[in-house]
């Protein structure tokens, strides 16, 4: 995500940091740099211009040219415009005050409408609501089929009248059998063409008469750069959306859509799709995504991750596991299925501050090794799992072939599982270095009572 340009923006900052104090002929070099590579990543020429222009403003003022860190000052300009650029703060979904609360998805043929209004279901019911969904798109073959496989992936009720019954009614039918059942939230799949044509247009002005939807959400790819702009504005202009949807954010290296989408329309961001399945859609943070763009990481959306595949009730157990020494392997195998539900690891590396694309070789992240590990584990017997030191020579061969890998991968598992266990050993019985720690949940970081009494022996000593 956004690869190219967070290596354009690093060159140019580059020009700052070797200056200790910058003039503004200096600044005015750098900030040529930063526009071709807005440029470069298909940024809106007029977004470019206007952006450019506010950052040169503050940049050649004695905020920045007095300043001991001329170079951190501008980095944090961009960083403060770059923000403000895509909205400022997130943008949350408009909620009716008389239930339900109407969702409207528009947007061209193949953007995603249908996968990204069974995501946002999924998501929203993730959060105690009862989504329906609504299918209306009676036009594209299969397309009621679609939203109902996705619907049930997502374990939400799609309400559908077949491909003879006009849209309309079809809306109508639903947000009424929505209030019926107690639904708080519809989502309407509207149909879309593989170009802006009156008919469609007119279409969704009569859903939206229809239905008085509290959000159109409009559903455009990321990858289509400049164009997606100019389908956002044209939409805009011609049904008054309320919000953005940004799918296939993930393979968008340039970021042109994201940096554009708000200025050009006036109207926020407010999801993003990030990859195919359905939990791959992320509330769009402005300040998030610049600090990603100028490679600074992005630590809130890694936690967030982190707390969305965090399991209480495994936790509870490894803590109790912890405390008795008896983590398995098949502990040791759940903690990277956790790892994993984070999302791939290049995704992950990429959240982490100070490091940008280029710093890490993909073809080195082997996400197959965990799969490889899984099937090793599974290859071997209950009791090789609990008591991994019973694994002998004939053993490893027995797993090595039942898992289709080799003995010394069997061996290198192995030597990995007893280092991970000793550490656990080591937390689980105190270390002397957390001692001013304070107690940690579930009893980690806390010392023994043999410990407790040496200690209160050497303060007693101490005051005699």
């Amino acid at each position: 995500m956004f690869s190219s340009l967070m290596d354009k923006m690093s060159d140019a900052f580059k020009k700052f940091r070797n200056k200790g104090k910058l003039t503004e002929a200096d600044v005015r070099e750098g900030m040529r740099e930063i526009k071709l590579a807005l440029l470069e990543a298909d940024v809106n020429f007029k977004v470019v211009r206007d952006f450019v222009a506010k950052v040169t403003e503050r940049a050649v003022g004695a905020e920045v040219l007095e300043s001991l860190v001329p170079a951190q000052q501008i980095v944090k300009i961009v960083n403060e415009e770059l923000i403000a650029l895509m909205g400022g703060t997130a943008a949350k979904l408009n909620v009716s005050s008389h239930p339900p609360t109407v969702i409207m998805m528009a947007g061209l043929q193949g953007a995603g409408k249908t996968t990204h209004a069974a995501k946002l279901a999924a998501m929203l019911k993730s959060q105690g609501k009862r989504p329906l969904l609504v299918a209306c798109d009676v036009y594209r073959p299969a397309a009621i089929k679609q939203l109902q496989i996705v619907g049930e992936q997502a374990g939400v009720p799609v309400y559908q009248l077949g491909d003879t019954v006009k849209p309309v009614e079809i809306a109508k039918a639903g947000v009424k059998n929505a209030i019926e059942h107690g639904n708080d939230y519809v989502l309407i799949d509207t149909a879309g063409r593989l170009h802006i044509d009156e008919a469609m247009m007119e279409e969704l002005k009569n859903i939206k008469t229809a239905t008085n939807p509290s959000e159109i959400l409009l559903v455009v790819d990321a990858m289509t750069g400049q164009d997606a702009v100019n389908v956002a504005q044209t939409f805009n202009d011609m049904l008054d959306i309320t919000g953005v949807i940004l799918t296939k954010l993930d393979g968008d290296t340039r970021g042109g859509a994201a940096l554009s989408v708000r200025h050009v329309t006036g109207k926020p961001i407010k999801f993003v799709g990030t990859g195919e399945k359905l939990d791959k859609l992320e509330a769009f943070h402005p300040e998030r995504m610049a600090s990603r763009i100028l490679g600074m990481g992005d630590v809130l959306s890694l936690i967030e991750k982190a707390e969305s595949a965090y399991d209480e009730k495994k936790a509870a157990e490894l803590e109790r596991k912890l405390r008795e020494n008896s983590f398995t392997l098949n502990d040791f195998l759940d903690q990277f299925k956790q790892l994993r539900k984070m999302g791939s690891l290049d995704q992950i590396m990429g959240m982490i501050p100070g490091i940008k694309p280029g710093d890490i070789d993909a073809s080195k992240i082997d996400e197959r090794a965990i799969d490889r590990m899984e099937a090793t584990i599974l290859s071997m017997t209950l009791e090789e799992r609990v008591k991994p030191e019973i694994i002998g020579a004939s053993r490893k061969k027995r797993i090595a072939t039942g898992s289709g890998n080799t003995v010394e991968n069997v061996n290198k598992l192995l030597k990995q599982f007893e280092a991970t266990q000793k550490m656990m050993k080591q937390i689980s019985g105190g270390m002397p270095n957390l001692k001013g720690m304070g107690k940690l949940p579930g009893g980690m970081g806390r010392i023994s009572k043999a410990q407790q009494k040496a200690q209160k022996n050497q303060k007693k000593k101490k005051r005699k």
